[in-house]
């Protein structure tokens, strides 16, 4: 039997609500990151490539955060996904992780390469276009800045504009050290510095969604106080197979077996331990199985799974 029917409505709603700022902040992004590309090609400056890259992978990831969001939407009507398709903002963000993980990488391998024939950067115009694309940031991480809290997939479009921004920072520094001294190498370190400073969050991104794929119990829960609490639910004797993974940003799930007192309400039992979980530790959906005190409990066989 079952307890618990929230379903996935507010994994589905933590994205869906988001996607209007999402089309507002590819649309900036894209039409700002053209601009800094041909700037990047035509100043020579590594730390600009760097930052048209970091937008381009900006795009990339809100635009399949969008298409994850609207496969989503579309797939919770389809009787053969029993789940629908949340697993698709998982996987997007998993993407945007590898993606701006290869675009950190890059810059490093050319920075590197750099350091030894530093080209001559035209400081100006790299200041100019450096904080046209510090505003554009800084409008695109305001639009995101709610849903990040929500969504794992946001959050991946999030924090790819919040590496973008601080590149954006990281190219106005440079121009401003190379204005004043004619130091060259600025342009290498700061891309440098830049990149380091992005790799942590992306790891962070791509090892929550790693969690999430392989369905370990989610970080902020303690599964010994979930049994603990369902144990002590009035009625039930034993708490066993237990079972808490997320499926998708804001969607915890719990699957146990309870056994009960032989004298035990069976609607009493299932209403308690659906609050327990939903109360103590925001599980909205929870597959319950409830059997007779000694039919499982301390002599039910281990699951093979």
């Amino acid at each position: 039997m079952g307890a618990g029917h929230d379903h996935g409505g507010q994994a589905l709603r933590a994205g869906e609500r988001h996607r209007p700022r999402l089309w507002w902040a590819a649309s900036l992004l894209a039409a700002f990151m053209v601009v800094e590309a041909v700037a990047a090609l035509w100043t020579g400056s590594l730390a600009l490539l760097s930052d048209a890259g970091h937008m381009f992978t900006d795009v990339l990831g809100i635009a399949m955060a969008l298409a994850a969001i609207h496969a989503a939407g579309r797939a919770a009507t389809d009787s053969q996904r029993t789940f629908g398709l949340y697993r698709l903002e998982v996987l997007a963000a998993l993407g945007n992780a590898l993606l701006l993980t290869g675009v950190a990488v890059y810059v490093l391998i050319e920075a590197v390469r750099r350091f030894s024939h530093p080209p001559e950067v035209p400081a100006g115009s790299m200041m100019i276009v450096a904080v046209g694309g510090l505003l554009v940031n800084v409008l695109a991480f305001a639009l995101l800045r709610q849903g990040a809290r929500e969504s794992i997939n946001v959050r991946g479009a999030y924090l790819e504009v919040l590496g973008d921004l601080l590149g954006s920072v990281g190219v106005i520094i440079a121009a401003g050290i190379i204005a004043v001294t004619g130091w060259t190498y600025a342009d290498p370190i700061v891309a440098v510095i830049v990149a380091l400073m992005i790799l942590p969050r992306t790891f962070a991104l791509g090892r929550s969604a790693v969690r999430i794929l392989v369905q370990a119990a989610p970080e902020h829960l303690d599964m010994s106080s979930v049994r603990n609490r369902l144990a002590a639910v009035p009625g039930v004797c034993d708490v066993h197979d237990l079972h808490v993974w997320t499926l998708t940003s804001g969607m915890d799930v719990a699957s146990a077996h309870l056994s009960l007192d032989p004298a035990a309400e069976l609607g009493d039992v299932l209403s308690s331990a659906r609050e327990a979980l939903h109360d103590d530790f925001h599980i909205e959906h929870a597959t319950l199985q409830v059997e007779p005190v000694g039919s499982g409990g301390g002599t039910c066989s281990p699951t093979s799974w």
